[in-house]
């Protein structure tokens, strides 16, 4: 009986306690403004039910926003007061994630997730895109963060929409809208999905040397002087630095081949007939590599100009090896560096010095 009792005690102590930790979890109901998404391109939202070369497959924009209702009420001018920030929705800042680089009133925008807004007047909206997140709202905002403001044009539609909505509307392959509309107001927002691609400043600085030294400057030249600065050879090359690092042996290591520079394939240019290493040259551009060793570098020139460097270089491109000893710079060089040294009256030398070390490329210039 005893048994019993103490069942039925430790039954009601466990439907207790199972009724306490029920009442500790809190669902939260229905928004009545709703959360809502857009994309584009539309279809992209559900690309598990696309073919695998359905160009919409690619998602390249995708909005998150909440849509009060208008319920009878005057928005614009009323609910939401001319000359102020407005979220562009209800709840949470309204959220953008670009898939890709776009350009908005020619700011390009790198790919990532940012917050709009919308300063609301009778004919127009400043539409602006902030690096802020994680905000409720435009209160508070730090305006410092905003990358673009738009000013677009707001146009009257025949039928009131209810619901505060955001679509898209393509323009061609690489401009699209992004449309708002609410009551009977309606803005469009042009994005361009092709921006233009501006490079910043490379850690490895492009450059060129000239022989003779006056032929890159030909509008500084006498005329009586023009035949004998006329172009012969010309470099164009990137510069790396040491910036602290050994570089042969090293970050160049030793037996490997070096595209002489950084970046694009060091390009050298004849502007006439030349011999190197024994082997006449047509006038022309041609690739520099050098195999770097250790008391030796080994110039190959070869005939992949178009290449980034020699990664997947075919030997076959090739032309000519030339063996050349190194020698001690005559000071050390923190960027590398290319020069040419007269040492004839139709021979020159490409000096090519990094580091405390430097070897030549003889070159003879056919008359």
């Amino acid at each position: 009986m005893k048994t019993n009792s103490f069942l039925c005690l430790l039954l009601l102590a466990l439907l207790a306690l199972c009724d306490l930790q029920a009442q500790a979890v809190e669902f939260g109901g229905l928004d009545a403004s709703p959360m809502d998404a857009a994309h584009y391109p539309r279809r992209a939202a559900y690309q598990n039910y696309l073919d695998a070369d359905d160009p919409d497959r690619t998602q390249k924009i995708k909005v998150l926003y909440s849509r009060p209702n208008k319920k009878d009420r005057d928005v614009f001018g009323g609910l939401e007061p001319y000359g102020q920030d407005w979220r562009l929705g209800a709840n949470e800042a309204t959220e953008v994630t670009f898939f890709q680089a776009v350009e908005i009133g020619n700011v390009t925008i790198p790919a990532g997730v940012y917050t709009m807004f919308a300063q609301i007047y009778p004919q127009h909206w400043v539409i602006k895109i902030s690096e802020q997140r994680f905000i409720a709202g435009a209160a508070n905002r730090d305006v410092a963060k905003d990358i673009v403001a738009v000013t677009v044009p707001t146009e009257m539609v025949g039928k009131v929409r209810e619901a505060f909505t955001i679509g898209f509307q393509e323009i061609n392959d690489n401009n699209v809208n992004m449309v708002f509309e609410w009551d009977r107001t309606r803005a469009e927002l042009p994005i361009n999905l092709s921006p233009p691609q501006m490079a910043g400043a490379d850690a490895s600085p492009m450059d060129l040397i000239a022989y003779p030294p006056m032929s890159r400057l030909m509008n500084f030249v006498e005329e009586d002087e023009m035949e004998a600065n006329a172009p012969q050879v010309r470099v164009v090359y990137s510069r790396p630095q040491m910036n602290g690092r050994e570089i042969f042996g090293g970050l160049l290591k030793f037996g490997e081949v070096w595209r002489l520079g950084a970046n694009e394939t060091t390009i050298i240019t004849f502007f006439k007939d030349v011999t190197i290493g024994g082997k006449d040259i047509r006038a022309g551009n041609y690739g520099l590599f050098a195999k770097v060793n250790e008391d030796n570098w080994e110039f190959i020139l070869h005939r992949n100009v178009q290449s980034w460097g020699n990664a997947n270089h075919d030997d076959k491109d090739n032309i000519v090896t030339v063996k050349a000893p190194t020698a001690k710079a005559p000071k050390t060089l923190e960027a590398l560096s290319m020069t040419f040294v007269k040492t004839g009256d139709n021979t020159v030398d490409l000096a090519v010095g990094w580091e405390d070390t430097m070897a030549r490329l003889p070159i003879t210039v056919k008359k």
